[in-house]
């Protein structure tokens, strides 16, 4: 009899500790994302949604007009070039520097993680009118130093207009990573790695046979959050440039922005970006998870 009032508190308790999250799921997550799904593949024009007679069921022919916009190659170049410049720029970079920081191999080791991670506790919005006055306006810095080794030199957007959006999301996030790996390479058991030093190896083997296996789970973490965050790109490039000039800085959150609200409206066209850069969002996670499953392998 007592094992089974002890088994029914175990259930109800189960139940307590499950309901709210769930519920909280479903409100937040669950839904938004079914509804953004289905409004998608409507002809939806605003006004109310449910009951509205004039809401129709348009197919994906939202998603046709997508694949048809020149605007979203560049957009979705754009967010590549940001991948590519996580994954392959903060990434590295982060480690690097949490590597040196905990390694102690420089002096002032909590100033330099301190001055490393200050951007991320900066205000995308003041990062990117500082940066834009830094790059892009007519009088800025960069100009200015041109103009040292170029007394011609004149304001231009030039041929790559990403250049400056790139640095500043490359110097602004990798503090990010600086800490994440910090925080596992100091659990990693320092008798290991001294008792490979006293066997004679160097720090470069080190650094290739025992941490970079022990963080091969946590690269791939960070290089999910990296691929996450790219394509979430938004504020600070809305504050450097809005797309700019020409929609040469366009990334699709923006892309996505546009549609739904600047000019007339499209609510559907505007989901069914969103749900193409979740497709997007999953496809190079799967990439990355795989490449991550052949190298362990190896």
């Amino acid at each position: 009899m007592r094992k089974m009032n002890t088994k029914v508190e175990e259930r109800v308790s189960y139940v307590i500790l499950v309901v709210p999250a769930l519920v909280l799921y479903l409100a937040v997550m669950a839904f938004p994302t079914v509804y953004s799904l289905a409004l998608s593949l409507t002809n939806y024009s605003g006004g109310k949604v449910f009951g509205n007679p004039n809401i129709g069921f348009a197919g994906l022919r939202n998603y046709y007009l997508i694949l048809t916009d020149s605007y979203f190659y560049m957009a979705l170049k754009n967010n590549l070039w940001i991948v590519f410049i996580s994954v392959f720029g903060q990434i590295p970079l982060g480690f690097i520097l949490a590597y040196i920081l905990s390694r102690g191999l420089i002096k002032g080791t909590d100033f330099f993680q301190t001055m490393i991670y200050m951007p991320r506790v900066i205000s995308a919005v003041i990062i990117g009118i500082l940066f834009n006055k830094f790059f892009l306006s007519a009088n800025s810095v960069f100009l200015e130093i041109q103009r040292i080794f170029n007394p011609a030199a004149e304001y231009e957007v030039g041929r790559h207009p990403m250049f400056p959006i790139l640095v500043v999301i490359l110097w602004m996030y990798v503090g990010t990573y600086v800490i994440i790996f910090l925080a596992n390479l100091q659990k990693i058991d320092s008798s290991i790695i001294e008792a490979s030093m006293i066997d004679g190896a160097t720090e470069m083997q080190t650094l290739g046979h025992i941490i970079l296996p022990a963080l091969s789970g946590v690269i791939v973490t960070a290089a999910i959050l990296a691929i996450s965050g790219s394509l979430q790109a938004f504020d600070l490039i809305y504050v450097m440039t809005q797309g700019g000039p020409a929609h040469r800085t366009t990334v699709l959150a923006l892309y996505t922005y546009e549609k739904a609200f600047r000019g007339a409206a499209n609510y559907p066209l505007a989901n069914a970006i969103s749900t193409v850069m979740v497709i997007i969002s999953f496809i190079l996670i799967a990439i990355t998870q795989s490449v991550e499953k052949h190298f362990s392998k190896e």
